[in-house]
């Protein structure tokens, strides 16, 4: 089930919070978790079973860890952790290259990826190593386990929330009528940002992408960048809004997973913006445990190397995401070699063309269906002989009509921090102006929803 379908909107919010906050506090923990479960089962019934084993698999590791405070324990129940991923995620991906690389043919059936198996996945392990390293003790209550790793609000595609940032909430936290009128406002722009702007830039790559990179002008192509890049950031960070929303309507505060990367003036500082969540798992569970920064420049780079390598990996199972992980550990360490990221006043338009320049180039990777048409297609965004202004120009309305261009234009403007503390107004004509315009907004998206086919979500296969 989606956030921004009519189901959830219209039918499984209102009767989840209806009950929610009609019942005594005391049960809140428990219609969450059966809200959860229904959210879960809603989509694929057959996976809950893996997500369930998870939850066992965890509450009786971190028990028996707490008690042996073994490094062997904790290794085989990360290993079991993993073994779930790998299988479902990268099984597929694993026996096609066997046969590939072999000439044999392993004939095999196909595994499917249970949804938001990479992000609860994630969670449970951070559980775990907490506990080992005695920052968190073990939590005896399964139940409340259960709710940390299937909380619906963050289930299927983030942020990570890592136990010890919620683990205090799930017994102790206050439902106010002014966090659940904030969380709305949250989930209202998320909302808008997925469906009135990620869906109609999906469009236009759709277009873009769908051709042979020989036929598309250079101009064109560059279009299809552009908008992919603003569809993922808006598709991603909306589907992050709406969780952070969500959270808040139940008394949650979740971490914030953007924070306006495409201001950024390096990579190492897109890094810190984008995905901030998915970061910093990989900053305290493996960059730090390596060394990170502390054992000499060759080994900070090969630590960014591996994490990165793993972050490609990570995103799913194909060379296109490795090769895209590869790409930004390529510039992550000439800024940590050169220390250009340093000083981010120094030439901050040069610095920001280059980290967009990158980061357009990374979305090529990380959207083609295969390397051999990311590498097509990039070469002729650089090729200066395919600009060809004329069949351009002739081509140009094909691939983007005035309405889209007009929220191409939109989506500049809210990807820098014009509107940031738009929700923080507190006179009341400017709070009013607020709430008509949300209004408008939440109107517009559920229409949009209504009346279109064209509804994905790029990080729900992750």
């Amino acid at each position: 089930m989606l956030f921004s379908s009519m189901t959830f909107i219209y039918v499984f919010l209102p009767i989840v919070c209806t009950v929610y906050f009609f019942i005594k506090k005391e049960l809140h923990n428990f219609i969450l978790l059966i809200a959860s479960m229904i959210f879960y089962m809603w989509g694929e019934p057959r996976y809950f079973a893996i997500m369930l084993l998870t939850i066992f698999i965890n509450y009786f590791g971190a028990l028996l860890i707490d008690k042996k405070r073994n490094k062997t324990v904790l290794i085989f129940i990360i290993l079991l952790n993993l073994s779930f991923l790998i299988y479902f995620k990268y099984f597929n991906f694993l026996i096609e290259n066997i046969n590939l690389l072999f000439h044999s043919n392993i004939d095999f059936i196909k595994a499917i990826m249970p949804i938001g198996i990479s992000f609860y996945t994630f969670q449970a392990m951070s559980y775990i190593i907490d506990v080992y390293r005695k920052e968190e003790k073990p939590q005896k209550d399964i139940y409340k386990l259960s709710l940390y790793i299937c909380l619906f609000p963050q289930l299927i595609a983030g942020p990570i929330i890592k136990y010890h940032d919620i683990k205090n909430q799930i017994d102790n936290r206050e439902e106010t009528f002014s966090k659940v009128c904030f969380g709305a406002k949250r989930f209202i722009i998320g909302l808008s940002k997925k469906v009135l702007i990620a869906n109609v830039m999906g469009e236009i790559v759709e277009k873009i992408f769908s051709q042979n990179p020989d036929n598309l002008t250079l101009p064109i192509s560059w279009l299809g960048a552009i908008c992919y890049s603003f569809q993922i950031f808006f598709d991603f960070s909306g589907y992050s809004d709406m969780a952070i929303g969500l959270g808040l309507i139940f008394g949650f505060n979740f971490m914030e997973n953007f924070n306006y990367p495409y201001i950024s003036k390096s990579i190492t500082e897109f890094w810190r913006r984008w995905h901030i969540s998915l970061s910093t798992w990989f900053k305290d569970y493996v960059y730090i445990p390596l060394g990170g920064n502390k054992c000499g420049i060759k080994r900070t780079c090969f630590n960014l190397f591996l994490v990165f390598l793993i972050t490609g990996i990570w995103h799913g199972a194909s060379w296109n995401f490795i090769f895209w992980g590869l790409w930004y550990a390529l510039f992550l360490i000439i800024e940590k070699i050169t220390g250009i990221h340093k000083d981010p006043n120094e030439k901050p338009f040069i610095k920001h063309i280059y980290v967009l320049f990158v980061i357009a180039i990374g979305w090529v990777i990380f959207r083609a269906d295969n390397l051999i048409y990311a590498f097509n297609y990039i070469k002729t965004m650089l090729n200066p002989l395919k600009i060809n202004l004329k069949a351009t120009i002739d081509v140009l309305p094909y691939y983007i009509s005035i309405y889209e261009f007009l929220i191409l234009s939109t989506a500049i403007i809210c990807a820098i921090p014009i509107f940031n503390r738009m929700l923080q107004i507190e006179n009341k004509a400017g709070k009013l102006f607020i709430n008509i315009y949300l209004l408008v907004l939440f109107i517009l998206s559920t229409a949009s929803i209504a009346v279109s086919t064209y509804n994905p979500f790029i990080y729900f296969r992750f």
